[in-house]
């Protein structure tokens, strides 16, 4: 089988599906690679380090997608709502595609890519287990995305984050708050402590508790329970409008002791709740930062505007989007590991396994035989059941 993949449309984006390092594995698995030039140059992979490793460079876009059995993407149409469109007539059906597709946010667009007849893979809805841990590419992201987070604030803030002994007197440390203790807030929260910032964290979760205190973060606890606090994936379960009047409340005086509040907090398929209200805001001292990585969901962050910075009462709020494309380099590096190993489940002798029994298929399996076969994706926007799925 022939694994193809094209240059990223979405605009700033620098990622790359597959580096050269993932095609000797795809060969073991039956996979040939072509790319198309310059694809992988943003992120310091150029033609030649694809060629040697034995990748086919092809001229442009469309050549990719008619040659390739399976196209892989970073940001497929539905992740990509800028230029991802322009991908549908490239496809064909029985064709395979596969990357981040934002499955539960539009069912217009879910039943678009459904249309053209091609299999999807959803790399959002893999499951999390350990058989799936090493294909599991949002956690990846997610983790490049604390990390960032965490820098970004850092350069912005008027003060230094470790505390220093110095001639001219000692520099107290900064304060930092990760609000949501994900994949992607307990890598900030390790972030700033490895640049010696005094680090505190919340999350609903009490489970989130063991991994702040392991990483040396003080877990924030505030006398509010929630109910069924996370689901069966280890995401965090939607609370009442109650819940969160209160839990902002609580959270007030936490917020308003912070030099910077890196918010974390998204719950899947989902607007993001909001945990920072303006008075909030305007209650942190001048100089102030947070970082919201919620923002591309509506943030977590009254003030947020996704994709922009924003000035309050001399606080900055940065609303950043796709920030792991901004660390290209190790962000395609790890994509490509998770593709590579999903890649390598889904091959075996150059043939396509499609066992609608294995979970791992069964989950992240979106589109199929012109339908939407995702059973999670199908009741969250209200379609019927399917009357029958097939298997091979």
């Amino acid at each position: 089988m022939i694994a193809g993949v094209p240059r990223e449309s979405f605009p700033g984006e620098r990622r790359v599906a597959l580096t050269p390092m993932a095609i000797p594995g795809l060969a073991k698995a039956g996979l040939e690679v072509v790319i198309e030039a310059g694809a992988g140059m943003e992120s310091g992979y150029p033609d030649a380090a694809y060629a040697e490793k034995g990748a086919k460079i092809l001229p442009d876009r469309p050549a990719v997608f008619r040659a390739a059995e399976i196209v892989v993407q970073v940001l497929c149409y539905g992740s990509n709502d800028r230029t991802g469109k322009a991908d549908l007539p490239l496809l064909r059906p029985g064709q395979t595609l596969i990357g981040f597709f934002r499955p539960l946010g539009s069912r217009e667009v879910v039943e678009e890519i459904a249309a053209t007849g091609v299999t999807s893979f959803s790399i959002e809805l893999m499951p999390r287990t350990t058989r799936a841990q090493s294909m599991d590419a949002l956690s990846s992201m997610g983790t490049i995305c604390g990390y960032k987070a965490v820098l970004l604030a850092a350069d912005r803030l008027p003060r230094m984050f470790p505390m220093l002994t110095t001639a001219a007197g000692t520099i107290t440390p900064a304060r930092v708050l990760v609000i949501g203790a994900g994949v992607a807030g307990l890598q900030a929260i390790a972030t700033a402590r490895r640049l010696g910032a005094v680090v505190s964290a919340y999350d609903l979760r009490p489970a989130a508790k063991e991994q702040v205190q392991s990483l040396g973060g003080r877990f924030v606890e505030l006398p509010i329970e929630a109910k069924d606090a996370e689901d069966a994936r280890g995401y965090a379960r939607a609370q009442d409008d109650t819940f969160y009047a209160r839990q902002r409340e609580l959270l007030g005086r936490v917020v308003a002791a912070s030099d910077v509040v890196i918010a974390a907090a998204v719950i899947p398929g989902k607007r993001s709740p909001v945990l920072v209200t303006g008075e909030m805001v305007r209650a942190m001292a001048p100089g102030s930062v947070i970082v919201d990585l919620a923002a591309e969901r509506g943030g977590n962050c009254e003030l947020t505007r996704a994709g922009e910075e924003v000035m309050e009462s001399g606080v900055t709020i940065m609303g950043r989007i796709n920030l792991a494309s901004t660390v290209p380099y190790h962000a395609s590096q790890m994509y490509a590991r998770n593709i590579g190993a999903f890649l390598a489940y889904l091959v075996k002798d150059g043939k396509l396994r499609l066992d609608a029994e294995d979970e791992i298929v069964r989950e992240t399996l979106l589109t199929r035989g012109g339908e939407v076969v995702n059973q999670r994706v199908r009741e969250a926007f209200s379609l019927p059941p399917l009357v029958s799925q097939n298997k091979t």
